[in-house]
C-alpha cells in the first residue's frame, strides 16, 4: 500500500480503474458457471449496485467538492451544484445519442441503428462506467491536491465500492446474452468489454484535475451528479421491473450503509 501511495497520481488512477475492471471481469466469467440467473438475485445486486453509488456520490465526491470550494474562497455551493447539474445533464445527453439496451427492454433507446443486441447492452453498461471511471479519476486528483477530507484513503476505499458494484455489472451483462444463445467465451468478451472505459475514464479525469487543479471541485461534483442520473434513470428502475421492489430497495439500503461504513470508518 505505501508503494501504490508514492506513485504518480495518474499511476494511481490507472491501478485502481484496473481493479474495478476486474471486478468486471469477474462478475461477467460468472457466465462460465451459469447459464441463468434468478431475477431476485439480480434485482438484490442492482439495488446494492445502487445504494453503493448513491453514498459514494456524496461521501467520496461532493462533500470533498464544497471542503475544496471553502478553501478556495468559492461559495460553497456554487461547484458542488454546478458540477452535478453539468454531470447529470452530460449523461442525459449521452442517454439520449447513443444507442444502447438495458437489461430486459424490450427496445433499445438512442439514436436508431442496425447493431445487435449483444452491443447495444455492452453500451448501456458502458455508460454506467463512465461516470465510474471519472470518479476514481478525480478521487485519486483530489487525494494528491491535499484536499481536506479527500485523501488518499477516501480515494482508496471508492475504488473498492465501485469495484463491489462492478461485479454485478459484469454478470447482468453476461449471463442474459448466454441466456439468448451466446457461447460463454463471447459472453464473456462482452461482459468484460462493458468494463474497459473505466482505465482510460479513470486516467483522464486525474491527469485533468492534476494538472489543472481548479476545476477540481467541478470534476468531482459533476462525476457525483453523472453517477446519480444512472442510479435514478437506470439501476433503480431496473431491479423494479420484475415486482422485487422490497428485496431492491433492501439491497440499496446495504449497499448504501456498507459504503457509508467504508467511506466514514475508513476513508
Amino acid at each position: 500500500m505505501e508503494w501504490f501511495q508514492n506513485q504518480h497520481v495518474v499511476l494511481q488512477a490507472l491501478l485502481a480503474t484496473l481493479f474495478t475492471y476486474g471486478a468486471t471481469t469477474l462478475g461477467a466469467a460468472t457466465v462460465f458457471f451459469f447459464k441463468t440467473i434468478n431475477r431476485k438475485i439480480l434485482d438484490g445486486m442492482l439495488g446494492f449496485a445502487g445504494g453503493v453509488m448513491i453514498a459514494a456520490s456524496f461521501w467520496s465526491l461532493l462533500e470533498p467538492a464544497i471542503t475544496m470550494a471553502k478553501t478556495l474562497g468559492i461559495a460553497p455551493w456554487f461547484p458542488a451544484v454546478t458540477g452535478f447539474l453539468a454531470g447529470g445533464a452530460f449523461l442525459r445527453l449521452a442517454d439520449w445519442l447513443l444507442p444502447h439496451l438495458h437489461i430486459e427492454a424490450p427496445a433499445a433507446e438512442g439514436i436508431k441503428t442496425n447493431w445487435g443486441r449483444s452491443v447495444l447492452l455492452v453500451l448501456a453498461i458502458t455508460l454506467h462506467n463512465i461516470p465510474e471511471g471519472l470518479a476514481v479519476g478525480v478521487g485519486f486528483g483530489a487525494a494528491a491536491a491535499g484536499i481536506p477530507g479527500a485523501g488518499f484513503a477516501g480515494a482508496a476505499v471508492l475504488s473498492l465500492g465501485i469495484g463491489l458494484q462492478n461485479f454485478p455489472e459484469g454478470a447482468a451483462v453476461s449471463i442474459p446474452l448466454r441466456r439468448d444463445g451466446m457461447s460463454r467465451r463471447r459472453a464473456f468478451w462482452y461482459g468484460q468489454l462493458s468494463g474497459v472505459v473505466e482505465p482510460v475514464a479513470g486516467v483522464l479525469g486525474a491527469a485533468l484535475v492534476f494538472y489543472i487543479q481548479f476545476i477540481l471541485p467541478y470534476a468531482l461534483a459533476f462525476a457525483a451528479g453523472a453517477m446519480i442520473f444512472v442510479v435514478v434513470e437506470e439501476v433503480i428502475p431496473e431491479s423494479r421491473q420484475a415486482g422485487n421492489e422490497h428485496i431492491a430497495t433492501l439491497s440499496l439500503m446495504i449497499g448504501f450503509a456498507v459504503m457509508l461504513a467504508l467511506d466514514v470508518g475508513f476513508g
